[in-house]
Protein backbone atom coordinates (compact mmCIF):
# COMPACT_ATOMS: atom_id res chain seq x y z
CA UNK A 1 0.00 0.00 0.00
CA UNK A 2 1.35 3.95 -0.85
CA UNK A 3 1.94 6.18 1.77
CA UNK A 4 -0.27 8.27 0.03
CA UNK A 5 -3.07 6.25 0.80
CA UNK A 6 -2.25 5.28 4.21
CA UNK A 7 -2.30 8.82 5.48
CA UNK A 8 -5.79 9.53 3.37
CA UNK A 9 -7.25 6.34 5.83
CA UNK A 10 -6.30 8.07 8.93
CA UNK A 11 -7.19 11.34 7.88
CA UNK A 12 -10.66 10.08 7.05
CA UNK A 13 -10.78 8.30 10.19
CA UNK A 14 -9.93 11.17 12.40
CA UNK A 15 -12.41 13.41 10.41
CA UNK A 16 -15.01 11.32 11.23
CA UNK A 17 -14.12 11.16 15.07
CA UNK A 18 -13.77 15.37 15.21
CA UNK A 19 -17.76 15.15 13.61
CA UNK A 20 -18.89 12.57 16.39
CA UNK A 21 -17.16 14.90 19.41
CA UNK A 22 -18.40 17.69 17.59
CA UNK A 23 -21.94 16.43 17.56
CA UNK A 24 -21.44 15.52 20.74
CA UNK A 25 -20.51 18.48 22.30
CA UNK A 26 -22.59 20.67 19.87
CA UNK A 27 -19.82 22.11 17.99
CA UNK A 28 -21.44 23.47 14.99
CA UNK A 29 -24.59 22.41 13.27
CA UNK A 30 -27.47 23.19 15.92
CA UNK A 31 -27.12 24.50 19.62
CA UNK A 32 -27.84 22.36 22.11
CA UNK A 33 -31.79 21.19 22.98
CA UNK A 34 -33.19 23.37 25.70
CA UNK A 35 -34.99 22.25 28.40
CA UNK A 36 -39.15 21.63 28.65
CA UNK A 37 -40.68 24.68 31.13
CA UNK A 38 -41.95 23.92 33.97
CA UNK A 39 -46.27 22.72 34.29
CA UNK A 40 -48.14 24.72 36.09
CA UNK A 41 -48.96 23.40 39.78
CA UNK A 42 -52.06 21.64 39.85
CA UNK A 43 -54.85 24.14 41.62
CA UNK A 44 -58.45 23.44 43.18
CA UNK A 45 -60.69 25.92 44.48
CA UNK A 46 -61.92 26.25 48.05
CA UNK A 47 -66.10 25.89 47.89
CA UNK A 48 -68.07 26.51 50.81
CA UNK A 49 -72.00 24.85 51.13
CA UNK A 50 -72.89 21.45 52.57
CA UNK A 51 -70.85 18.60 53.25
CA UNK A 52 -72.19 15.31 54.35
CA UNK A 53 -71.11 11.63 55.16
CA UNK A 54 -72.94 8.82 54.16
CA UNK A 55 -72.72 5.32 55.42
CA UNK A 56 -74.72 1.89 54.17
CA UNK A 57 -76.82 -0.67 55.81
CA UNK A 58 -78.00 -3.86 54.59
CA UNK A 59 -82.03 -3.96 54.29
CA UNK A 60 -84.88 -6.76 52.69
CA UNK A 61 -87.39 -5.31 50.09
CA UNK A 62 -90.52 -6.70 49.87
CA UNK A 63 -94.67 -6.63 50.65
CA UNK A 64 -93.66 -6.67 54.67
CA UNK A 65 -95.30 -8.95 57.43
CA UNK A 66 -98.41 -11.60 55.97
CA UNK A 67 -100.98 -10.61 58.39
CA UNK A 68 -103.92 -13.78 58.56
CA UNK A 69 -107.74 -12.19 58.26
CA UNK A 70 -110.59 -14.17 58.86
CA UNK A 71 -114.40 -13.36 58.12
CA UNK A 72 -117.50 -13.44 59.79
CA UNK A 73 -119.63 -15.24 56.42
CA UNK A 74 -120.62 -18.38 57.51
CA UNK A 75 -120.28 -21.52 54.89
CA UNK A 76 -118.61 -22.92 52.45
CA UNK A 77 -115.22 -21.16 50.55
CA UNK A 78 -116.73 -21.29 46.89
CA UNK A 79 -114.38 -19.07 45.33
CA UNK A 80 -110.87 -17.82 46.27
CA UNK A 81 -108.57 -15.18 44.58
CA UNK A 82 -104.93 -15.49 42.90
CA UNK A 83 -102.05 -15.32 45.25
CA UNK A 84 -100.58 -11.96 44.38
CA UNK A 85 -103.78 -10.10 43.53
CA UNK A 86 -104.52 -6.91 44.63
CA UNK A 87 -108.07 -6.23 45.82
CA UNK A 88 -109.33 -2.77 45.85
CA UNK A 89 -112.15 -0.74 48.11
CA UNK A 90 -115.60 -2.53 46.41
CA UNK A 91 -114.10 -5.17 45.11
CA UNK A 92 -114.80 -9.23 45.99
CA UNK A 93 -112.27 -10.63 48.52
CA UNK A 94 -113.89 -13.90 48.48
CA UNK A 95 -117.32 -15.85 48.00
CA UNK A 96 -118.63 -17.62 51.01
CA UNK A 97 -121.85 -20.13 49.61
CA UNK A 98 -121.25 -17.92 46.36
CA UNK A 99 -121.88 -14.84 47.74
CA UNK A 100 -119.37 -12.21 47.56
CA UNK A 101 -117.74 -10.87 51.07
CA UNK A 102 -117.03 -7.27 49.93
CA UNK A 103 -113.93 -5.53 50.83
CA UNK A 104 -114.54 -1.68 52.14
CA UNK A 105 -112.05 0.58 53.84
CA UNK A 106 -112.26 1.39 57.51
CA UNK A 107 -110.64 1.16 61.18
CA UNK A 108 -113.92 -0.25 62.62
CA UNK A 109 -114.98 -4.03 61.98
CA UNK A 110 -117.73 -5.18 60.81
CA UNK A 111 -119.35 -6.30 64.04
CA UNK A 112 -123.06 -6.23 63.23
CA UNK A 113 -125.51 -6.37 60.66
CA UNK A 114 -127.16 -3.33 59.63
CA UNK A 115 -130.69 -1.81 58.00
CA UNK A 116 -133.64 -0.38 59.29
CA UNK A 117 -135.36 -2.81 61.90
CA UNK A 118 -138.95 -2.69 62.88
CA UNK A 119 -139.88 -3.81 66.38
CA UNK A 120 -142.90 -5.82 67.38
CA UNK A 121 -145.88 -4.03 67.68
CA UNK A 122 -147.78 -3.41 70.91
CA UNK A 123 -150.22 -5.87 71.52
CA UNK A 124 -153.99 -4.71 71.35
CA UNK A 125 -155.49 -4.09 75.14
CA UNK A 126 -157.01 -7.31 76.44
CA UNK A 127 -160.64 -7.60 77.18
CA UNK A 128 -161.59 -8.22 80.61
CA UNK A 129 -162.30 -11.83 81.33
CA UNK A 130 -166.08 -12.54 82.55
CA UNK A 131 -164.16 -13.27 86.07
CA UNK A 132 -162.49 -9.83 86.27
CA UNK A 133 -165.58 -8.01 85.02
CA UNK A 134 -167.13 -6.08 87.83
CA UNK A 135 -170.20 -7.18 89.19
CA UNK A 136 -172.51 -4.42 88.17
CA UNK A 137 -171.41 -5.31 84.18
CA UNK A 138 -173.78 -6.51 82.30
CA UNK A 139 -173.02 -9.69 80.40
CA UNK A 140 -173.15 -10.15 76.44
CA UNK A 141 -173.08 -13.37 76.00
CA UNK A 142 -174.64 -14.38 73.26
CA UNK A 143 -174.45 -10.59 71.99
CA UNK A 144 -172.19 -9.60 69.00
CA UNK A 145 -168.43 -9.03 69.95
CA UNK A 146 -167.16 -5.42 69.09
CA UNK A 147 -163.57 -6.30 66.39
CA UNK A 148 -160.51 -5.82 68.15
CA UNK A 149 -158.84 -2.40 67.69
CA UNK A 150 -155.77 -2.67 65.42
CA UNK A 151 -152.15 -1.45 66.85
CA UNK A 152 -151.11 1.40 65.27
CA UNK A 153 -148.48 1.16 62.46
CA UNK A 154 -144.87 1.22 63.99
CA UNK A 155 -141.87 3.15 61.46
CA UNK A 156 -138.74 1.49 61.14
CA UNK A 157 -136.61 2.54 63.88
CA UNK A 158 -133.18 3.31 61.55
CA UNK A 159 -129.83 1.72 63.12
CA UNK A 160 -127.13 4.51 64.26
CA UNK A 161 -123.78 4.29 65.15
CA UNK A 162 -119.74 4.96 63.54
CA UNK A 163 -120.29 1.81 61.79
CA UNK A 164 -123.01 3.18 59.59
CA UNK A 165 -121.15 6.49 58.48
CA UNK A 166 -118.04 4.08 58.16
CA UNK A 167 -120.02 1.86 55.41
CA UNK A 168 -122.04 4.79 54.35
CA UNK A 169 -118.89 6.95 53.63
CA UNK A 170 -117.96 3.35 51.02
CA UNK A 171 -121.31 3.64 49.11
CA UNK A 172 -120.38 7.62 48.68
CA UNK A 173 -116.62 6.89 47.30
CA UNK A 174 -117.98 4.02 45.32
CA UNK A 175 -120.64 5.99 43.45
CA UNK A 176 -124.12 5.58 45.43
CA UNK A 177 -125.73 8.96 45.94
CA UNK A 178 -129.23 9.86 47.56
CA UNK A 179 -128.40 9.73 50.76
CA UNK A 180 -126.71 11.65 53.70
CA UNK A 181 -123.10 9.72 55.08
CA UNK A 182 -124.42 10.38 58.94
CA UNK A 183 -124.62 7.65 62.10
CA UNK A 184 -128.34 7.10 61.02
CA UNK A 185 -128.96 3.67 58.46
CA UNK A 186 -132.70 4.92 57.19
CA UNK A 187 -134.97 4.59 54.29
CA UNK A 188 -132.71 6.40 51.98
CA UNK A 189 -129.46 3.94 52.79
CA UNK A 190 -131.47 1.07 52.23
CA UNK A 191 -132.79 2.13 49.37
CA UNK A 192 -128.70 3.25 48.38
CA UNK A 193 -127.58 -0.52 49.57
CA UNK A 194 -130.21 -2.54 47.01
CA UNK A 195 -128.59 -0.83 44.09
CA UNK A 196 -125.20 -1.92 45.58
CA UNK A 197 -126.57 -5.40 46.22
CA UNK A 198 -128.47 -5.38 42.51
CA UNK A 199 -124.45 -4.33 41.36
CA UNK A 200 -123.05 -7.25 43.11
CA UNK A 201 -125.52 -9.51 41.76
CA UNK A 202 -127.28 -10.73 45.19
CA UNK A 203 -130.55 -10.52 46.39
CA UNK A 204 -131.79 -6.88 47.24
CA UNK A 205 -132.86 -6.77 51.01
CA UNK A 206 -131.77 -3.72 51.43
CA UNK A 207 -130.08 -5.60 55.03
CA UNK A 208 -126.40 -5.93 54.91
CA UNK A 209 -125.16 -8.95 57.35
CA UNK A 210 -122.40 -8.79 59.34
CA UNK A 211 -120.58 -11.53 56.72
CA UNK A 212 -120.98 -9.36 53.59
CA UNK A 213 -118.32 -7.10 54.36
CA UNK A 214 -114.73 -6.97 55.27
CA UNK A 215 -112.93 -3.63 56.67
CA UNK A 216 -109.25 -2.79 55.94
CA UNK A 217 -107.76 0.33 56.08
CA UNK A 218 -106.39 0.23 52.88
CA UNK A 219 -106.17 -2.30 49.80
CA UNK A 220 -104.96 -5.76 50.06
CA UNK A 221 -102.80 -7.87 48.46
CA UNK A 222 -103.24 -12.13 48.56
CA UNK A 223 -100.50 -13.29 49.91
CA UNK A 224 -102.01 -17.15 49.84
CA UNK A 225 -104.65 -18.82 51.36
CA UNK A 226 -104.88 -20.30 54.66
CA UNK A 227 -108.47 -22.62 53.31
CA UNK A 228 -108.89 -24.71 50.17
CA UNK A 229 -112.26 -24.37 48.32
CA UNK A 230 -115.11 -26.30 49.61
CA UNK A 231 -113.66 -26.05 53.15
CA UNK A 232 -115.82 -23.85 55.73
CA UNK A 233 -114.92 -20.34 56.22
CA UNK A 234 -114.22 -20.40 59.58
CA UNK A 235 -111.12 -18.73 61.53
CA UNK A 236 -108.17 -17.44 59.17
CA UNK A 237 -108.86 -17.82 55.48
CA UNK A 238 -106.64 -15.73 53.58
CA UNK A 239 -103.07 -14.36 54.58
CA UNK A 240 -102.51 -10.77 53.49
CA UNK A 241 -99.64 -7.91 52.45
CA UNK A 242 -99.69 -3.85 51.91
CA UNK A 243 -99.47 -3.49 48.14
CA UNK A 244 -96.03 -1.52 48.09
CA UNK A 245 -92.91 -2.93 48.34
CA UNK A 246 -91.03 -1.30 51.22
CA UNK A 247 -87.06 -1.91 52.53
CA UNK A 248 -87.55 -3.16 56.26
CA UNK A 249 -83.90 -2.47 58.03
CA UNK A 250 -82.65 -4.29 61.16
CA UNK A 251 -80.77 -1.68 63.14
CA UNK A 252 -79.03 -1.35 66.45
CA UNK A 253 -80.60 1.51 68.44
CA UNK A 254 -77.24 2.84 69.79
CA UNK A 255 -76.57 3.46 65.83
CA UNK A 256 -79.54 4.85 64.49
CA UNK A 257 -79.60 8.27 64.61
CA UNK A 258 -79.89 8.97 60.71
CA UNK A 259 -83.29 6.64 61.32
CA UNK A 260 -85.75 9.64 61.31
CA UNK A 261 -89.39 9.24 59.58
CA UNK A 262 -89.20 11.94 56.89
CA UNK A 263 -85.24 11.31 55.98
CA UNK A 264 -84.50 10.57 52.27
CA UNK A 265 -82.02 7.39 51.32
CA UNK A 266 -80.99 5.79 48.43
CA UNK A 267 -81.51 2.10 47.90
CA UNK A 268 -79.19 0.15 45.86
CA UNK A 269 -80.97 -3.24 44.45
CA UNK A 270 -79.35 -6.18 43.64
CA UNK A 271 -78.97 -5.49 40.00
CA UNK A 272 -76.66 -2.13 40.92
CA UNK A 273 -80.12 0.44 40.29
CA UNK A 274 -80.45 3.02 42.79
CA UNK A 275 -83.95 4.41 43.98
CA UNK A 276 -85.08 6.94 46.14
CA UNK A 277 -86.84 6.11 49.45
CA UNK A 278 -88.11 7.95 52.92
CA UNK A 279 -87.97 6.23 56.17
CA UNK A 280 -91.71 6.26 57.30
CA UNK A 281 -91.08 4.75 60.43
CA UNK A 282 -88.66 3.69 63.40
CA UNK A 283 -89.97 1.13 65.83
CA UNK A 284 -87.93 0.26 68.87
CA UNK A 285 -87.30 -4.13 68.85
CA UNK A 286 -86.85 -6.17 71.50
CA UNK A 287 -83.37 -6.73 72.34
CA UNK A 288 -81.43 -9.50 70.66
CA UNK A 289 -78.93 -11.49 71.98
CA UNK A 290 -75.15 -11.40 70.20
CA UNK A 291 -73.89 -14.49 68.49
CA UNK A 292 -70.95 -14.45 70.81
CA UNK A 293 -73.21 -14.46 73.73
CA UNK A 294 -72.28 -10.77 74.71
CA UNK A 295 -75.10 -8.52 76.37
CA UNK A 296 -78.67 -7.71 74.72
CA UNK A 297 -78.56 -4.55 73.00
CA UNK A 298 -82.02 -2.90 71.59
CA UNK A 299 -82.61 -2.81 68.03
CA UNK A 300 -85.06 -0.64 65.46
CA UNK A 301 -87.13 -1.59 62.74
CA UNK A 302 -86.49 1.43 60.08
CA UNK A 303 -89.10 0.98 57.13
CA UNK A 304 -88.56 2.93 54.07
CA UNK A 305 -91.14 3.57 51.34
CA UNK A 306 -89.81 3.12 47.42
CA UNK A 307 -92.07 5.90 45.69
CA UNK A 308 -91.29 4.32 41.69
CA UNK A 309 -92.83 0.92 42.46
CA UNK A 310 -91.98 0.09 38.51
CA UNK A 311 -88.28 0.62 38.73
CA UNK A 312 -88.31 -2.34 41.25
CA UNK A 313 -89.58 -4.76 38.32
CA UNK A 314 -90.94 -8.30 40.07
CA UNK A 315 -88.44 -8.36 43.34
CA UNK A 316 -89.57 -9.41 46.17
CA UNK A 317 -88.05 -10.58 50.02
CA UNK A 318 -84.98 -9.72 48.00
CA UNK A 319 -81.58 -8.23 49.72
CA UNK A 320 -81.03 -4.06 49.46
CA UNK A 321 -78.60 -1.78 50.56
CA UNK A 322 -79.68 1.44 52.03
CA UNK A 323 -77.39 4.66 51.80
CA UNK A 324 -78.08 7.27 54.35
CA UNK A 325 -75.98 10.39 55.75
CA UNK A 326 -74.17 9.37 58.81
CA UNK A 327 -73.34 12.85 59.39
CA UNK A 328 -73.87 16.66 57.87
CA UNK A 329 -72.22 19.93 58.03
CA UNK A 330 -73.95 22.96 56.17
CA UNK A 331 -72.38 26.28 55.02
CA UNK A 332 -69.03 25.27 55.46
CA UNK A 333 -65.96 25.83 53.47
CA UNK A 334 -63.92 22.33 51.83
CA UNK A 335 -61.30 21.02 49.68
CA UNK A 336 -60.46 17.88 48.06
CA UNK A 337 -58.57 15.90 51.03
CA UNK A 338 -55.61 15.72 47.94
CA UNK A 339 -54.87 19.19 49.01
CA UNK A 340 -53.89 19.11 51.99
CA UNK A 341 -49.94 19.43 53.01
CA UNK A 342 -48.86 17.71 56.37
CA UNK A 343 -47.05 21.11 57.86
CA UNK A 344 -43.42 20.19 59.43
CA UNK A 345 -44.85 21.60 63.08
CA UNK A 346 -47.63 19.08 63.01
CA UNK A 347 -51.23 19.48 61.63
CA UNK A 348 -52.27 20.50 57.97
CA UNK A 349 -52.32 23.50 56.21
CA UNK A 350 -52.66 24.48 52.25
CA UNK A 351 -50.87 25.78 49.81
CA UNK A 352 -51.81 28.87 47.89
CA UNK A 353 -51.14 29.44 44.20
CA UNK A 354 -48.21 32.18 44.92
CA UNK A 355 -46.35 29.57 46.84
CA UNK A 356 -47.56 30.95 50.79
CA UNK A 357 -48.76 28.12 53.06
CA UNK A 358 -51.91 28.88 55.69
CA UNK A 359 -52.56 26.33 58.33
CA UNK A 360 -56.09 24.83 58.33
CA UNK A 361 -58.00 23.06 60.99
CA UNK A 362 -60.18 19.92 59.58
CA UNK A 363 -63.35 18.51 60.34
CA UNK A 364 -65.84 16.31 58.64
CA UNK A 365 -64.30 14.01 55.82
CA UNK A 366 -66.89 13.03 52.92
CA UNK A 367 -66.53 12.24 49.22
CA UNK A 368 -62.63 12.73 49.08
CA UNK A 369 -63.07 16.23 51.00
CA UNK A 370 -62.42 17.49 54.03
CA UNK A 371 -64.16 20.08 55.78
CA UNK A 372 -61.50 23.22 56.54
CA UNK A 373 -61.01 26.51 58.62
CA UNK A 374 -58.59 28.72 59.12
CA UNK A 375 -57.28 32.30 58.99
CA UNK A 376 -57.32 33.86 55.17
CA UNK A 377 -58.96 31.59 54.02
CA UNK A 378 -62.33 31.72 52.03
CA UNK A 379 -64.35 30.91 49.17
CA UNK A 380 -62.72 30.83 45.58
CA UNK A 381 -59.46 30.86 46.68
CA UNK A 382 -57.47 27.75 44.59
CA UNK A 383 -54.89 26.52 46.96
CA UNK A 384 -52.28 23.92 44.83
CA UNK A 385 -52.36 19.72 45.28
CA UNK A 386 -48.95 18.59 46.09
CA UNK A 387 -47.71 16.60 43.12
Amino acid sequence: MSRRRVWLGVGAGALAVAITVAGTLGIGGRGAPTAAAPEPPLTVEITKGPLARAATVEGTLGYGVETPISVRATGVVTWLPPEGTVVNQGETLLRVDDRPVVLLFGDLPMYRGLGETTPQAPSSPSTSSPSTRSPSTPSRTGAAQDPPTSAPAVPPVPFKGRDVRQFESNLAVLGYRGFAVDDTFNAQTTAAVKRWQRNLGVTETGVVEAGDVYYAPSALRIAGSAVRLGASATGDVLAVTATARQVTVSAPANDAAWAVVGAEVEVTLPDRRTVSGKIVSATPTQAQAQPSGGQATPGLKVVVDVPDQNALGSLDRSPVTVRYVAEKRDDVLSVPVSALVALAEGGYGLQFDDGRFVAVTTGLFADARVEVDGDGIGPGMRVRVPA
